[in-house]
Formats: C-alpha cells, sequence, structure tokens
C-alpha cells in the first residue's frame, strides 16, 4: 500500500524557509531599481513593475524592451518566452498541493511562483498546505519590491561613477548565475555557448542585426533551449517516494 503523506502547513516555518530568498532577490532587485531610474522611468514605475512581475530576467528583458521603444507584441511575446518555465514549474507544483486548496488559492499562489520559491516548496517531504506556501512568499515579494524601490530610490543620491557600476554589475550577476552550472554540465555549456554566439551573430552581422531586440532575444532563447532539448534531454527518472504494494 502506499505510505500516507506528511503535510507541511506551517506559516511560520514557510515565513522562516521565505527569509533567506527575500533578503537575496533585495540585493538583486536593487540593482533593477538603479537602472529603471536610470533609464528614464519614475520611481513608482519601477516599483509598479516589481509588484505586479516578480520575475528577474523578464524584468531586465523587458526593460531593455521598453528604453528601446520595442512594441507591446514583442514584449508579450518575449515574456512569454522568458517567462514559459513558470507555468510548468506551477504544473509540476500543483501535485504537491493539498486538497484543501482550491481553484482561487492556487491562483494566488500561481502567482508567487519563482525559482527559488518552486524549489523549496518541491523539496518539502509530501504534501504542502495554503499557510506554507503563504509564509514562503512574503518574504521574497517584499524582498523584491522593497529592493527595487530602495535601488530606485538610492539612484538620485549615489554619484555617476557608483551608478553606472551598477549596469556592470548586473552583468556579473548574470555570469555569477550561469558559469557554476555551466562548469558542471556540458549541456548547459553548449546551450550557454550557442546563445551568446547567436547574440553576437544577431548584433553584428549585417542585415541580421535589423532585427529588434525583443525578437533577438527570443530567436536566441527559442533556438538555444530547442537544440540543447534536441541534443542533450533530460532522461525520465521516477518518483522516489513511490511506494509499491
Amino acid at each position: 500500500m502506499e505510505s500516507r503523506k506528511s503535510l507541511q502547513n506551517s506559516f511560520a516555518a514557510g515565513l522562516r524557509d521565505g527569509l533567506p530568498i527575500g533578503l537575496g532577490y533585495f540585493s538583486v532587485s536593487m540593482t533593477f531599481g538603479i537602472l529603471c531610474v536610470l533609464d528614464g522611468l519614475p520611481v513608482w514605475a519601477a516599483v509598479a513593475i516589481s509588484m505586479t512581475n516578480l520575475t528577474s530576467a523578464g524584468q531586465f528583458a523587458g526593460l531593455s524592451l521598453i528604453c528601446s521603444q520595442s512594441s507591446l507584441f514583442e514584449m508579450a511575446l518575449t515574456q512569454l518566452v522568458i517567462n514559459l518555465r513558470y507555468a510548468l514549474m506551477s504544473l509540476s507544483l500543483s501535485q504537491k498541493l493539498h486538497a484543501s486548496i482550491r481553484l482561487p488559492g492556487r491562483l494566488g499562489i500561481s502567482y508567487f511562483i519563482t525559482d527559488e520559491i518552486f524549489a523549496v516548496a518541491a523539496s518539502q517531504p509530501g504534501e504542502v498546505g495554503g499557510r506554507y506556501l503563504t509564509g514562503l512568499a512574503i518574504a521574497p515579494y517584499l524582498g523584491w519590491t522593497l529592493g527595487t524601490l530602495c535601488g530606485a530610490v538610492a539612484s538620485g543620491l549615489l554619484p555617476d561613477s557608483v551608478r553606472s557600476a551598477f549596469g556592470i554589475a548586473l552583468y556579473g550577476m548574470f555570469l555569477a548565475i550561469v558559469i557554476p552550472v555551466a562548469r558542471k554540465s556540458r549541456a548547459v555549456l553548449g546551450v550557454v555557448t550557442l546563445a551568446v554566439a547567436l547574440s553576437c551573430i544577431m548584433r553584428f552581422v549585417p542585415l541580421i542585426n535589423r532585427i529588434s531586440d525583443g525578437f533577438a532575444i527570443i530567436l536566441c532563447t527559442v533556438i538555444a533551449a530547442g537544440v540543447g532539448a534536441i541534443l542533450a534531454p533530460v532522461p525520465d527518472r521516477e518518483e522516489d517516494d513511490h511506494v509499491d504494494a
């Protein structure tokens, strides 16, 4: 018989597990707030973007499209491609939610799904309840929003040399995320290398460099990820918690 699954539904435990995520989000979103103001957006607009999106890669990509005056269609399509993984995470996490969480609650939880929140929630043994997920989402959401606010406000107080350095710090942040994973996985290294090569082609090759920034991001993402999925697919694994009768 299948063993009875345990339930993690402690609000305090969720708040405790989400605190490190919120602290990390605060520092990253400060950079986003600073860049928004440097690119001409008002403070309230930067905060509104973070309050309604909660997606770092999507927001940074969206900011570049806003500054380049890309079309709304490019913006929507770019966000769809970049953030499509959240739909897959939500589908996966829905299998761990306790039956007491109804459709309105599930829709609310899906709004707060990020890579880190998904990883922490999915790693819990057994099922997770609404109180735990609410506690888990509070600190990351507040950290991301307040970090954006602090960065946007501080942008007007910092000297030009420091503000310009944050633009370089952004690329360093992405390198810090990608390099450790690429060193462990040749497949990831190949996908990253291909994406960089495609980006250079679309930036410097005549005629091709006329493609707008939004579609260039979409093409690089889809092509590199597609080639990686074909040449180095992730093998299926049986679930560890399955118990035979």
